[in-house]
């Protein structure tokens, strides 16, 4: 059986020191301080440590090997959005960025499938950005969960969705910059908590915004099986029937609707949880998902899944069929290469 993994994460190797090279602010660096490590620096300070599979194609390739998963979507890491920065200069790091993952793909046809970043600080510059990926071979966007604490929903936003349905283009809204963050570090809260409230965050603003409506053919991905969102439906539709006017004032149509209309990954860590998310969405609308290479990442690439009492066709589904359908590819276009 195919297998894709549709959310995994990668960095060139060598990046230049962005922060030196544009006169400020705490752009990502990498500092390769022991064999098969680097730093990821912040500006001057620390931010993680990152192991080869990060960076290294082939090793990537050997580790999901036992797995017998053959593709992984790759996209940046979300910290590299960088969406305070100036908007030239936002454009040049997307470019840079870019322009890697498109290398990978047309190296590596058989193992890799790529997704870009935009500018969205300069709804012009990301349009210009996303034609520009199509032209060298990605298939997608991967954006943030909001734009410098601003909701997706916001109309300065909307001509990049428009444009991102017109090119086919598929999206994946992965949270980052989460709500409070920096008033609960510890626990690593911000990854457990506001990751899982930020997915949510971005799933209501598009429902409630209305986005999924004027854009009916538009192909979103939720990151982390949707977030919260799945687990507290209830209680969102039940604040759109109580309070409309508060909650409806700009789509009328019931949040449960769209129920099945998006994409949300399998990182839920829990077959009770993804027996639920399945309840909701159906399979055809659940990616094999992994978060790979970080360790809060589903990293025996969806072992729980096999282990599972699920029929052949809702392992397809998940494993391959769904990722296919998100991306626009069919199976004869991805195995060409094979």
């Amino acid at each position: 059986m195919l297998k894709i993994d549709s959310h995994t994460h990668i960095l060139p190797k060598r990046m230049p020191n962005w922060s030196e090279k544009f006169g400020y602010g705490d752009f990502i660096y990498l500092q390769h301080h022991k064999k098969g490590f680097a730093k990821m620096m912040r500006g001057n300070q620390f931010f993680r440590e990152i192991k080869e599979n990060c960076w290294n194609p082939e090793l990537r390739i050997k580790e999901y090997a036992p797995f017998k998963t053959q593709v992984q979507v790759i996209c940046t890491i979300p910290v590299m959005f960088s969406y305070w920065a100036q908007p030239m200069d936002g454009l040049e790091l997307s470019r840079f960025l870019n322009d890697h993952i498109a290398g990978l793909t047309d190296k590596y046809p058989k193992h890799y499938v790529g997704l870009g970043t935009l500018p969205m600080q300069d709804a012009e510059l990301a349009i210009r950005e996303l034609e520009r990926c199509k032209k060298i071979g990605l298939k997608g966007v991967q954006i943030g969960s909001n734009i410098n604490d601003e909701n997706l929903n916001e109309e300065r936003f909307f001509p990049v969705f428009e444009a991102c349905e017109k090119a086919g283009m598929a999206v994946l809204v992965h949270p980052w910059n989460m709500m409070g963050e920096k008033k609960m570090q510890r626990y690593w809260l911000p990854w457990l908590v506001g990751m899982p409230a930020e997915t949510s965050r971005a799933l209501c603003s598009m429902i409630f915004g209305g986005i999924f409506e004027r854009l009916p053919k538009l192909r979103v991905n939720f990151a982390h099986a949707g977030g919260s969102f799945m687990a507290t439906i209830g209680r969102i539709q039940h604040g759109f029937d109580c309070r409309p006017d508060l909650v409806a004032i700009d789509n009328p149509v019931n949040p449960r609707n769209y129920l099945g209309k998006f994409w949300v990954d399998s990182i839920t860590h829990d077959p009770l949880m993804l027996e639920y998310v399945l309840k909701l969405q159906g399979s055809k609308r659940i990616t094999l998902g992994t978060d790979y290479p970080f360790p809060l990442g589903d990293l025996t690439v969806g072992k729980f899944i096999d282990d599972m009492a699920l029929s052949k066709k809702e392992k397809e589904d998940i494993f391959c069929n769904a990722t296919l359908e998100w991306l626009g590819m069919t199976k004869k276009e991805l195995t060409l290469h094979r």
